[in-house]
């Protein structure tokens, strides 16, 4: 609560210093932009309130209605509500193939969002259609993301640990010395973003996938090119599964909801995740937390997941269009930039800053160390195959399916989609 007195105070101190305010030109009649997300508590969810009081604070004729929709069921509910054309205005949406499989209700923002206020923003093209930037987006991302893994330096010199993983091997090993000093080496749960009744399985696949493939690489497992079932796959899958079996993780995969607690609390010594968390662990943990690249790959991996995850679209039912597309506008302001900093999160806008050490390890990963950039796996595959993943792969970590068993069915699901979703380009 602090936290948010704090950044509304500052706002204040600053426009009245300035005489400037936002820049924002207030609309002329009362207007109520209704906004859907699926955020929880996460830090995205008080970057998207701290937003919005800041805009209303500059053009107090514009209020909005935040609706915290349940994560497992988000997109059906927005698919719905387009029939009726009674949903929001602005909708918490993901990129990649996630907003182009929703675009039949998505306003394209090319010429609704000023050219020069989209030059701004990076990963656009991960929302346009063929996923060029030229095309125009459907979403105006909010923060860049990592799938990070975060690590406690204390439990690590507890245990003996003298340097992070890089591998398959060195993990299975850490593991070892740190349930012997009584940690959890590294645990599971649908805690943090909270997507459903299971931990969510995507931050792991996309450095699966990561350990095998060059980014263009990521393109084979939607074009069949990498069949889920390739001997590559039960390979990286199988030393996968070997995580629970080998004493890594917690016994309860599959119905731990306490996870993030667990680390922050000490219980842990890792945690797979992403940067909606890094204030929450800085805040509990000060230095004693920092980042790591999951090694699932038999060599060091030289690749991490950064991207522009998620943001708002725009609806093309929406009645306050002209209103919406000026907050979509404010959110690639230097302003904005701040309000995204001062709530732990990285900017997504060209040339903005982290204050967050944390944040600041992963964006050196690729800045300082060379390491490639890769977008999240779940974006850029087919919405049958992430769901299907979203319950096999947990599955097959709990020790419920044998990876066999589990990227056969994951083959099938590729095999039943139309043709056109098969093909080398994206659809």
């Amino acid at each position: 609560m602090r936290r948010k007195s704090l950044l509304a105070g500052a706002l204040a101190f600053a426009m009245a210093a300035t005489g400037v305010g936002l820049n924002i030109q207030a609309a002329n009649a009362a207007t109520t932009i209704t906004i859907w997300h699926n955020l929880g508590t996460t830090q995205n969810a008080e970057a998207v309130k701290a937003l919005t009081s800041a805009y209303t604070m500059a053009n107090p004729s514009v209020t909005f209605k935040l609706v915290d929709q349940p994560g497992d069921n988000y997109f059906a509910l927005l698919q719905s509500a387009a029939i009726s054309k009674k949903g929001p205005d602005l909708a918490l949406m993901w990129t990649g193939l996630f907003a182009l499989q929703y675009k039949s209700y998505l306003q394209n923002l090319k010429g609704k969002v000023s050219d020069a206020a989209l030059a701004r923003e990076g990963s656009l093209s991960w929302s346009s259609p063929n996923f060029d930037a030229k095309n125009g987006p459907y979403v105006m991302p909010l923060d860049r993301q990592f799938y990070i893994g975060f690590y406690n330096k204390a439990a690590f010199k507890k245990a003996g640990v003298a340097t992070v993983p890089g591998t398959w091997d060195e993990l299975y090993a850490a593991c070892g010395k740190l349930k012997s000093a009584g940690y959890t080496p590294l645990v599971y749960g649908n805690g943090g973003q909270s997507l459903g009744a299971l931990y969510y399985p995507w931050y792991d696949a996309s450095y699966i996938a990561i350990g095998q493939s060059s980014v263009s690489g990521l393109r084979d497992l939607y074009s069949g090119k990498n069949q889920w079932d390739s001997k590559a796959n039960l390979d990286s899958y199988g030393k996968y599964a070997a995580l629970k079996s080998k004493g890594c993780t917690n016994t309860d995969v599959l119905t731990k909801t306490n996870n993030v607690e667990d680390f922050i609390g000490g219980k842990a010594a890792m945690i797979i995740d992403g940067t909606w968390d890094t204030q929450k662990f800085t805040d509990a943990m000060k230095t004693n937390v920092a980042a790591f690249v999951p090694p699932f790959s038999d060599k060091p991996i030289k690749g991490v997941v950064e991207f522009a995850g998620q943001g708002l679209a725009m609806t093309n039912y929406s009645k306050n269009q002209a209103a919406a597309s000026k907050f979509l506008e404010f959110m690639t302001t230097d302003e904005a930039a701040k309000i995204l900093d001062g709530v732990g999160l990285i900017p997504n806008i060209a040339g903005s800053k982290t204050t967050n050490p944390v944040n600041q390890q992963m964006l050196d990963f690729a800045a300082k160390q060379s390491f490639v950039r890769y977008p999240m796996l779940d974006n850029v595959l087919q919405g049958d195959v992430v769901d299907a993943g979203n319950k096999i792969i947990p599955a097959i970590l709990g020790g419920k399916t044998k990876a066999a068993d589990g990227l056969k069915q994951m083959a099938q699901v590729w095999k039943a989609l139309p043709a056109a979703k098969r093909g080398a380009s994206y659809n």
